[in-house]
């Protein structure tokens, strides 16, 4: 069983300031808004929501009752950087692709006052690799991003 990792970029109207603060200092509160129907909630089992701390998601509805909870953990937490990861502990971001290990990074830079760049990565493990694996375990980082910068627009 190999690592492999796949990366991507999306610049995003919104300064880097306002997107990190939403992404990794508000995680908790904010991806519940955000994503309600995928994330009901987020609870601090371990730490205290910095680094090394373990998160827990109750998933929504549409997970069935064994899939609906998952455990991250926070593995990278950078202020000065604007550098965020969570590595999944289980749950079904592993179990429904057959991964058994996967972490999502971000690096967010600043293009200009209402501008940032990030940098998105997946590091993963799986015994059934496919043509599109990558693109399959970077998919939820995109739309991740893409609704943290319409949260930050709105608020």
């Amino acid at each position: 069983m190999a690592v492999k990792e796949k990366k991507d970029q999306k610049t995003v109207g919104v300064g880097v300031e306002a997107l990190w603060r939403a992404m990794a200092k508000d995680t908790v509160t904010v991806i519940p808004k955000i994503m309600p129907s995928i994330v009901r909630r987020i609870e601090v089992i371990e730490g205290d929501g910095g680094l090394g701390s373990v998160l827990l998601f109750n998933l929504g509805d549409h997970h069935v009752e064994s899939k609906r909870k998952q455990t991250e953990k926070i593995v990278e937490l950078d202020d000065s950087e604007y550098r965020f990861a969570l590595k999944v502990l289980e749950g079904p971001a592993l179990t429904l692709r057959n991964f058994s290990a996967l972490t999502t990074s971000f690096q967010l830079s600043k293009i200009g006052e209402q501008e940032t760049l990030v940098d998105m990565k997946v590091v993963y493990e799986t015994e059934k690799e496919e043509a599109n694996t990558g693109d399959i375990a970077l998919q939820p980082a995109i739309s991740y991003i893409q609704f943290l910068e319409k949260y930050v627009l709105e608020s």
